[in-house]
């Protein structure tokens, strides 16, 4: 096991003229003697954890920063001794132990969002919705509306509009739409995740080694 110590979180007390207190949720001073046990029990316990919290945070910080450096440094090892360039031309590697039980890859994903073509595609979507009526099948009704019915204004869920595009409909107002939503489409940056996979034996399935707290 690697050592890991707490971050230094303050105690949240401050001595005035001689007598302690700590500050509420409005920014006033209380006595400590006046805070209720239960309070401070609480306080205490919130402390301790974000001490782990932030020092973890940190240390994933810097594993990643870590994890970048040395597969740069791998990659420009590999393409001045050997002249092998690692990855695709969107920046996807893979790298794997030589046993085929351990695999780093490194992932680069497309940053999009929408431009005002897509309410040209949902305007002629709508047309064909509602001329076909009873006629069209419930789920593409669903995906739409899944698609362009959004909690937050503005938003647009990606997923299922992608999802149309698959949809095989011949309507020529449907395939303008499809090429309205193909031309709505902007690249405005990309993000870069890093994804460690473990597994028992060669021929058994990639077992993710979870770093993300939600999903652990």
């Amino acid at each position: 096991m690697s050592d890991f110590s707490p971050a230094s979180i303050p105690t949240g007390i401050v001595e005035i003229s001689g007598q302690q207190y700590m500050r509420d949720a409005t920014g006033g001073y209380r006595p400590v003697s006046l805070i209720k046990p239960t309070d401070k029990l609480i306080d205490e316990q919130v402390r301790k954890i974000f001490g782990f919290a932030v020092a973890l945070s940190e240390q994933v910080a810097r594993f990643k920063g870590h994890t970048f450096d040395d597969l740069g440094e791998l990659d420009a090892l590999l393409e001045q001794e050997y002249g092998l360039t690692v990855g695709g031309k969107k920046g996807n590697k893979s790298y794997t132990s030589f046993d085929g039980l351990m695999k780093v890859e490194i992932r680069v994903s497309d940053l999009m969002t929408f431009g005002p073509e897509l309410q040209i595609a949902k305007a002629l979507i709508d047309e064909c919705l509602n001329e076909w009526s009873a006629e069209s099948r419930p789920e593409i009704r669903a995906i739409v509306t899944r698609a362009f019915n959004t909690d937050k204004e503005g938003q647009i869920n990606r997923g299922e509009v992608f999802m149309l595009l698959r949809l095989e409909i011949e309507d020529e107002r449907w395939q303008q739409a499809m090429r309205a939503i193909r031309d709505a489409i902007r690249v405005i940056g990309s993000k870069t995740y890093m994804r460690f996979s473990m597994r028992d034996a060669f021929d058994a399935p990639w077992q993710t080694v979870t770093i993300d707290l939600a999903k652990a």
